[in-house]
Protein backbone atom coordinates (compact mmCIF):
# COMPACT_ATOMS: atom_id res chain seq x y z
CA UNK A 1 0.00 0.00 0.00
CA UNK A 2 2.80 2.42 0.92
CA UNK A 3 4.63 1.62 -2.29
CA UNK A 4 1.51 2.33 -4.35
CA UNK A 5 0.85 5.62 -2.55
CA UNK A 6 4.45 6.72 -3.01
CA UNK A 7 4.29 5.85 -6.71
CA UNK A 8 1.08 7.91 -7.08
CA UNK A 9 2.58 10.83 -5.15
CA UNK A 10 5.61 10.86 -7.44
CA UNK A 11 3.22 10.98 -10.39
CA UNK A 12 0.81 13.65 -9.09
CA UNK A 13 3.10 16.07 -7.28
CA UNK A 14 6.69 14.89 -7.59
CA UNK A 15 8.25 18.22 -6.58
CA UNK A 16 6.13 18.57 -3.42
CA UNK A 17 7.02 15.03 -2.36
CA UNK A 18 10.73 15.67 -2.97
CA UNK A 19 10.67 18.95 -1.02
CA UNK A 20 8.98 17.31 1.97
CA UNK A 21 11.53 14.49 2.11
CA UNK A 22 14.38 17.02 2.38
CA UNK A 23 13.29 17.84 5.95
CA UNK A 24 15.36 15.79 8.44
CA UNK A 25 13.10 13.30 10.19
CA UNK A 26 10.35 13.39 7.56
CA UNK A 27 10.22 10.02 5.87
CA UNK A 28 7.83 8.43 3.42
CA UNK A 29 4.80 8.19 5.71
CA UNK A 30 4.97 11.74 7.07
CA UNK A 31 5.69 13.16 3.62
CA UNK A 32 2.74 11.32 2.11
CA UNK A 33 0.46 12.34 4.98
CA UNK A 34 1.38 16.01 4.65
CA UNK A 35 1.22 15.87 0.86
CA UNK A 36 -2.24 14.37 0.63
CA UNK A 37 -3.75 16.28 3.55
CA UNK A 38 -2.53 19.63 2.22
CA UNK A 39 -3.43 19.02 -1.41
CA UNK A 40 -2.70 22.17 -3.39
CA UNK A 41 -0.85 24.71 -1.26
CA UNK A 42 -2.19 27.58 -3.37
CA UNK A 43 -5.62 27.16 -1.79
CA UNK A 44 -4.26 28.82 1.37
CA UNK A 45 -4.08 32.60 1.05
CA UNK A 46 -1.53 33.02 3.82
CA UNK A 47 0.73 31.09 6.15
CA UNK A 48 -1.59 31.97 9.03
CA UNK A 49 -4.52 30.23 7.34
CA UNK A 50 -2.35 27.20 6.64
CA UNK A 51 -1.16 26.77 10.24
CA UNK A 52 -4.68 27.36 11.48
CA UNK A 53 -5.98 24.63 9.15
CA UNK A 54 -3.17 22.38 10.39
CA UNK A 55 -4.23 22.85 14.05
CA UNK A 56 -0.85 24.29 14.91
CA UNK A 57 -2.30 27.33 16.67
CA UNK A 58 -5.08 27.82 19.18
CA UNK A 59 -8.18 29.15 17.51
CA UNK A 60 -10.16 31.97 19.01
CA UNK A 61 -13.67 33.14 18.36
CA UNK A 62 -14.03 36.87 17.97
CA UNK A 63 -17.18 38.92 17.76
CA UNK A 64 -17.81 42.66 18.17
CA UNK A 65 -14.21 43.21 19.25
CA UNK A 66 -14.42 40.67 22.09
CA UNK A 67 -12.32 37.52 22.06
CA UNK A 68 -13.81 34.29 23.33
CA UNK A 69 -12.33 30.85 23.76
CA UNK A 70 -13.65 28.00 21.67
CA UNK A 71 -14.55 25.76 24.63
CA UNK A 72 -12.12 23.10 23.46
CA UNK A 73 -13.55 22.79 19.95
CA UNK A 74 -11.05 21.13 17.69
CA UNK A 75 -11.04 23.06 14.46
CA UNK A 76 -8.69 22.03 11.66
CA UNK A 77 -7.07 18.91 10.29
CA UNK A 78 -6.08 16.39 12.97
CA UNK A 79 -3.90 14.42 10.56
CA UNK A 80 -1.73 17.43 9.80
CA UNK A 81 -1.41 18.19 13.52
CA UNK A 82 -0.22 14.61 14.05
CA UNK A 83 2.20 14.78 11.11
CA UNK A 84 3.81 18.06 12.14
CA UNK A 85 4.05 17.02 15.79
CA UNK A 86 5.71 13.76 14.77
CA UNK A 87 8.02 15.58 12.38
CA UNK A 88 9.09 17.94 15.18
CA UNK A 89 10.02 15.05 17.48
CA UNK A 90 11.89 13.21 14.72
CA UNK A 91 13.66 16.42 13.69
CA UNK A 92 15.17 16.67 17.18
CA UNK A 93 16.79 13.21 17.05
CA UNK A 94 20.52 13.50 16.57
CA UNK A 95 20.27 17.16 15.61
CA UNK A 96 22.19 19.38 18.05
CA UNK A 97 21.12 22.59 16.30
CA UNK A 98 17.45 21.71 16.66
CA UNK A 99 17.98 20.70 20.29
CA UNK A 100 19.51 24.12 21.01
CA UNK A 101 16.49 25.75 19.35
CA UNK A 102 14.17 23.68 21.55
CA UNK A 103 16.11 24.72 24.66
CA UNK A 104 15.69 28.37 23.64
CA UNK A 105 11.94 27.79 23.34
CA UNK A 106 11.89 25.96 26.69
CA UNK A 107 13.35 28.99 28.47
CA UNK A 108 10.24 30.97 27.52
CA UNK A 109 7.66 28.19 27.85
CA UNK A 110 7.39 24.63 29.14
CA UNK A 111 8.56 21.54 27.29
CA UNK A 112 5.17 20.66 25.79
CA UNK A 113 4.62 24.20 24.49
CA UNK A 114 8.17 24.29 23.15
CA UNK A 115 7.50 21.13 21.11
CA UNK A 116 4.27 22.68 19.83
CA UNK A 117 6.19 25.83 18.89
CA UNK A 118 8.71 23.72 16.98
CA UNK A 119 5.87 21.93 15.16
CA UNK A 120 4.38 25.34 14.32
CA UNK A 121 7.71 26.53 12.99
CA UNK A 122 7.99 23.38 10.84
CA UNK A 123 4.48 23.97 9.52
CA UNK A 124 5.38 27.51 8.50
CA UNK A 125 8.55 26.23 6.83
CA UNK A 126 6.58 23.61 4.88
CA UNK A 127 4.14 26.26 3.70
CA UNK A 128 6.92 28.45 2.31
CA UNK A 129 8.80 25.47 0.88
CA UNK A 130 5.81 24.33 -1.13
CA UNK A 131 4.65 27.83 -2.03
CA UNK A 132 8.09 28.92 -3.29
CA UNK A 133 9.09 25.44 -4.50
CA UNK A 134 12.36 25.31 -2.58
CA UNK A 135 14.04 22.58 -0.55
CA UNK A 136 14.36 22.73 3.24
CA UNK A 137 17.10 25.15 4.33
CA UNK A 138 18.14 24.01 7.80
CA UNK A 139 20.49 26.95 8.39
CA UNK A 140 17.73 29.44 7.73
CA UNK A 141 15.25 27.42 9.79
CA UNK A 142 17.47 27.35 12.88
CA UNK A 143 18.48 31.02 12.76
CA UNK A 144 15.11 32.64 12.12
Amino acid sequence: MEWLLEKQAKKHQPTYYHFLTTIPGVGRILALTILYEVGDIRRFESVQKFVSYSRLIKCKAESAGKTYGTQGNKIGNAHLKWAFSGAAVLYLRGNPGAQKLLQRFQKRMGKAKALSALAHKLGRAVYFMLKNEKVFDEQRFLTS
